[in-house]
Order: structure tokens, then sequence, then C-alpha cells
């Protein structure tokens, strides 16, 4: 923009008017107006991280897993509750290591980043599993409460192994919807507890009945979830033919359901689930061939993210006089799964009348569901069932942060003030009808009627903007109208004083339920919470589509408290980088991300508490997909393009020096196609970028193969390169 566009300095009095005191105009164009209600933080001294952590509600969503340290930063508490001071991990010094290159005892990992921390998943499922065991003591509860973890969730092999691994001790199981979710999840249950249950739902074909029958023959403790009535007959051929004996379970669809976005799956109008008819026919069809014996448990779902206990005991209710009708027709029931629904605080507010909170915790949930199942069974003397939750979302949510840079940020540059001259200028260079509102917005000034000068201000835009069309008006002209009524509207208090930070990000595919669904997730700034976030912003991501920019927030915002880029976000090899994390997306967000312009998944590094000097160790580390990889997800080869664009770069190349310039042309080509599509800051081009084709991942029996640094992070030693750190 010209000098003229941002504030004016001093100036003559309009024709018709004349300014009170001298011609200068420090902080108004107009005598009588207030001057601009603009905030600076002039002392970061009177700001504190405490201050952060309220702002950004972190202690009300993130507890007891995060909080802010002394230095401002966003740290880890793996262990919840029981977490040490010294145990906590500070999140950007697991952004230095995986960021730095390896020459600097880093990792050489690109963001964005995905930090898994199995250590909270571990005290996840310990807490829900305590939470019904303390529960079932309180309430003399006469069986035990198993869960079940809904791969669907997240599908990650490690994910869906360390669930297993430490759900053996309470029996955990998984539940799949899909053939490959139940290969994989027969394979993890190989080495869970035997009497882990594996619940087998969604649609079925004869090969996903088949897969199911062949788990009992491999000893898992398989139910089969009928979805449709048809899927019976499909159960009993295939079972007697390879002389299984299957154990059956039906999903009811119930009266009961609570409403919004996340209640859509239930109600008698919900995808799944079986009605009270078909359910009696069910039972019949299996009395009738002498496999009573094997309908054992019952399946219900009141939705995703259940408000409140109230609505959940509703459901558990209803659910339970179905158990207890079909103990009475003689199935030989033994579990009742409540289904998922167990609800996260995405906002911290504790409140039942949001979709994004919920207003009890772990031990109320599992108190209402233990109390409404023994209370309806005692009524109609029926044995306690053992209880079982297929809660993901609850379980995975915490575990897994998103780590993503902000590059740049959209702000109006202070250009020089207006002189008298140059103010007069500007006047005389408008036409008559512009001239006439710029009179009419002095006058109102003066006046006082802000309101008013708001409207001649805009007239004079417009008027502006139509003479431009029309050629009459220059573009330099045009700028400084459009300036000087910026100006006027900041003076006033009346400019939208929000940024757009651009972030280094594919909210498709990161953040795809914020874009889908209009989900949102705590967004806060990862570090410089010791000072005051002066700036409000919305975020813009890097894909060319309007969607792509998260301007929601948690709380009702519709932009966020950001602090200022320092030196261009660090992009030009200078300043500070400015990272923001998205907290509780470990659910579902992983598996529905799409590769939307071809940005693929963030890296992801695996981080466990230890007790080295950093208080955590890098066991497995990845780096996200290549433009290569990308590519290949739709049809392309890779391997060819580069040929072909080679074969072109020697043909272009050829003459003095050809061949060498060529091979530099086809060095930068294929080392492209080895990135990931983010953006790289100048600072790190020169580093060579990681193949995506190799997971460095440290299991604990490989621990002592490890070489570590002084810093805390760890990986193995492999064949093809060798993770060794030189640091002190």
């Amino acid at each position: 923009m010209p000098a003229l566009a941002c504030c004016v300095d001093a100036a003559v009095a309009p024709p018709g008017h004349a300014f009170a005191g001298d011609s200068s105009l420090p902080a108004s164009p107009f005598p009588g107006l207030p001057p601009a209600t603009i905030t600076t933080a002039a002392d970061n001294s009177h700001w504190s991280p405490s201050l952060s952590s309220d702002l950004y509600r972190i202690d009300a969503w993130g507890g007891p897993y995060f909080t802010v340290n002394s230095s401002g930063n966003v740290a880890v508490r793996p262990h919840g509750t029981a977490t040490l001071p010294h145990q906590e991990i500070d999140l950007l010094k697991i952004v230095k290591k995986v960021s730095d290159s390896k020459p600097e005892c880093g990792l050489g990992l690109q963001l964005p980043l995905i930090v898994r921390l199995p250590d909270v998943l571990k005290d996840r499922l310990e807490s829900l599993q305590g939470a019904f065991d303390l529960a079932i003591r309180s309430h003399d509860y006469g069986s035990h409460y198993q869960g079940v973890y809904p791969v669907k969730c997240n599908q990650d092999r490690f994910v869906v192994e360390d669930i297993v691994k430490f759900g053996s001790p309470f029996r955990f199981g998984l539940e799949a919807g899909s053939k490959p979710e139940l290969l994989l999840a027969m394979s993890c249950l190989c080495k869970g507890h035997p009497d882990a249950l594996l619940i087998c739902n969604g649609f079925k074909d004869l090969e996903y009945i088949s897969l199911a029958l062949f788990a009992r023959k491999l000893a898992l403790n398989t139910v089969i979830v009928l979805e449709q009535e048809e899927e019976l007959d499909l159960v009993v051929d295939f079972s007697q033919k390879l002389g299984v004996r299957p154990v059956i379970g039906v999903r009811a669809k119930l009266k009961t359901k609570h409403s919004g976005h996340f209640g859509s799956t239930s109600g008698e109008e919900g995808k799944f689930g079986l009605t009270t008819t078909q359910i009696l026919r069910v039972v019949k069809k299996l009395d009738k061939l002498g496999m009573l014996d094997c309908f054992q448990l019952l399946h219900f779902h009141t939705g995703s993210q259940i408000p409140s206990t109230a609505l959940l005991a509703d459901g558990v209710s209803e659910a339970s006089q179905i158990y207890c009708e079909l103990v009475r027709l003689g199935a030989h029931m033994k579990v009742i799964d409540i289904g998922g629904g167990l609800g996260i605080d995405y906002d911290g507010s504790k409140s039942s009348d949001s979709e994004i909170s919920v207003s009890y915790g772990l031990e109320e949930y599992a108190s209402a569901v233990v109390r409404t199942v023994r209370n309806v069974c005692e009524r109609r003397s029926v044995k306690h069932p053992v209880i079982c939750s297929e809660s993901g979302r609850a379980l995975v949510s915490h575990h897994s942060v998103l780590i993503f840079e902000a590059i740049s940020s959209s702000a109006c540059d202070d250009a020089p003030p207006m002189s008298a001259f140059e103010h007069q200028y500007f006047i005389e260079g408008l036409t008559d009808e512009a001239r006439a509102d710029y009179l009419n917005l002095s006058a109102a000034a003066i006046r006082g009627e802000y309101e008013a000068c708001l409207t001649y201000a805009d007239l004079l835009k417009q008027r502006s903007v139509e003479q431009f069309k029309e050629g009459s008006v220059g573009i330099e002209q045009l700028a400084t109208v459009d300036g000087f009524c910026d100006m006027f509207s900041k003076a006033i208090g009346a400019s939208d004083a929000v940024r757009t930070y651009h972030v280094n990000l594919s909210v498709f595919t990161s953040i795809p339920d914020f874009w889908g669904i209009g989900q949102t997730f705590p967004i806060v700034p990862i570090h410089r919470l010791d000072q005051w976030p002066a700036v409000r912003g919305v975020l813009s991501d890097l894909t060319c589509d309007s969607d792509g920019k998260i301007d929601k927030f948690i709380g009702g915002g519709s932009s966020l408290p950001l602090h200022e880029l320092e030196g261009d976000g660090g992009n030009n090899g200078g300043g500070q980088k400015y990272y923001l994390g998205m907290f509780l997306g470990g659910a579902y967000q992983e598996a529905l991300g799409g590769v939307h312009n071809l940005f693929g998944g963030p890296s992801i590094v695996r981080v466990s508490q230890s007790d080295g000097p950093h208080s955590f160790a890098v066991t497995g580390a990845v780096s996200g997909p290549s433009c290569g990889d990308v590519l290949r997800v739709m049809q392309h080869e890779p391997e060819l393009m580069f040929e072909t664009l080679k074969h072109r770069a020697e043909e272009c190349g050829q003459g003095d020096d050809g061949g060498m310039a060529s091979a530099a042309v086809a060095t930068s080509l294929a080392r492209s196609f080895h990135n990931m599509p983010y953006l790289v800051s100048a600072s790190s081009c020169s580093l060579t970028a990681m193949n995506n084709h190799g997971f460095y991942y440290c299991s604990e029996d490989d621990y002592g193969d490890i070489v570590a640094d002084s810093a805390g992070a760890a990986a193995p030693v492999g064949e093809e390169e060798q993770w060794s750190y030189c640091c002190a």
C-alpha cells in the first residue's frame, strides 16, 4: 500500500470547517474524535503462565494431562494426577528434538507433527477401569466390567497394540466394524488376555462372518453382533459347516436417543440394530435350531458424546429391561454392551447443553451405568451381567497432540503519516461526489456522530471503487481512500482487529471433523504463554480452498488470542518459530483425514516419560508421507514422472555446462518427490528429507540397544541408518 494509506499525522481543515487548536492530528483525523482504542502490551511483567492457563482454559479441558509450566510452555503430565513434577514433559522440547537437524542432535523431521503419548493412553485406560471397579464395589454389583476399544477411533498399529498390552490385566478387548479391522483385532488379541472380548459389529457378509468364526477356532473370545436380521442365517449356516459353536449378540434399536449430530446414530431411526420385533424373531429361530444358548450378549448405542448421566441412565434402563426379557425367554445372556458415548469435555465447560462438552466425569459415568443395570436386574431377579462398554473417544483423545507452525500473518503495515500537504492533495484528488462524502464524514465526526461517520466512510469507499472500475480513478487514489477509511475506523475502535495467521497445515487432512461437522478442538500456542497474547487471529491453512480455515474456537469465539510473530515467523532464517497445538484430537481425525490438495498426514513421534534430564524418550518416529507417496494414492507413478521430467531437463540443458545444469535440476526434482508437501523454512531447505519408507520404532525389548542422548530422546540403531546423538 502507498505511504498515505494508513494514518494521518497533520491535515488542513476541510473547506467550511476549522479544527480546534492547531492543524496537527496526532490521534484522530477529526476534532472531537476519541483516540483509537488500541490496547498495547507495554509490559509483559503483569502477565503470567497462570493467566494464559485461565485464558485458554487449559486446566478445564486439559486436566489432569496438560498444564502450563513456569517457562510458559505447555507441558504434559503423562501419568495424570500421579505425575511428579520432574516427570512433566515440555512439548516445546519435543518439537525441538524432532525438528532439529541430525547434526544438531535432532531427528530431522518436518512439521506438522503428531505427538503420541502412550503413558497418557495407559492412564486413561486404567482410569476408566478404576472408575467401573469403584462403582461395582460401591453398588455391591455381582459381576465385573470388561471394556473393549473400538478400533475405528484410531486404527494405528501402536495405539491398538498399546491398548491390548495395557488392558491385558483387565481383560480389555477390541471391537471391529469391518473386515480389515477384524483382521487387525484378531492379530493383536493373540497377545492379549484370553478372556478379552472381540466384538464384531458392522454390516456383515459371508467373508466377515467366516473370519469371526475362524477367530473362535483360534480361541479368541469372539461375539458376532447381529446388525441385520438376515445376518443370522449366514452365521448359522457357516458355523455348522465349520463345526464352530458361535457366540451371538444383537444390537437393539432403543427408543431412547439424544439430539444433535452425535445422537443421530441412536433411536428407532438409527442406522444399525434390530427392533424388538426382529429380536423376538431371532430368539424364536435360535430356539427352533437348538442354539438359544449361543445368544449371550445384548448391545445398544445411545449415541456418541452423551451429554448427561440422566440420558445415559435412561438408555441403560431401557436396554436392561430388554436384557432381562431375553433371559426370561431362555437366552443364555451374559454380557450387556452399552456401546460408546462416554464423552469428552472439549471446551472445559462441563455443560450438558453443548455438543462438545459433557456434565460428568469417568466416575459419575460408571456409577450411573452400574447403578441402573443393578436396579433393573434386582427388580427382575436376574443375575447381574458382565458390563461392557465401547469407549473409544474417551480413551484415545487425550493421548495425541497435533503441533503445527504459524508461518506468517496478515496485518496492515503502518504507513508514514500524511502531511498537511498530502492531506490537502488527497482531498483535491477526490471527485465531486466523493468529496461530498468526505465533507459529510468530517461534519459527522465534529458532531460526534460516529455511526454516521462509518456510513459516510463506506459511501466514500464504494464510490471510489465504482470510479476505479470506470477508469476515472487510479489505483494510487483508490488505495489512499481505502487506507484513510481504515485509519478512521481504527480511530473510533470500529475496525476488525482480527488477523489471519497462515499455518503450515491442511485442515482437511489433520482436522477433518472441524471442516466436516463443525467440531471444535482446543487450540493453544504451546509456548510464549508467559507473554501476553495481544493479537486476535483466525487460522488459514495451506490448501487452495476457502473452507481451509479455522475461525471457530472453544468457548464460542470466532478468533483466538495469539502472539505477534517474531522475525516473520522464522521463515527467513531469523526470529523464533511460533508453534500451536491442537489437543484432544486422538480419535477419528487421522482415519478421516484425506489428501485434499495432495497434502498428506503429519510426521509422527511416540514419546514416553523417562528418567532422563528432560523427562522423555522418543521411542518411535516416522516422517509424514512424501509428495511421491500422496501422488501414488491418486494412481500416479512418481518414478515415471521423474524420468519424464529428467529427460526434459536433459533436452533443455544441452549446450555449455548443460550436463551439470540438467544434473542439478534432476537432483532437485528427485528431492521434491521425496520431501513432504508442506512448506519448509529457508533455514531448513538444505536438509535431506527423511524417506517415509522406514518406520523407526523402539520396543521395550529393544531398549538396551538404544543409543540415547542427554536430552532424553531415544531411537533404535537400524540397519539403514544409525540414530545416534552427539549432544552433551
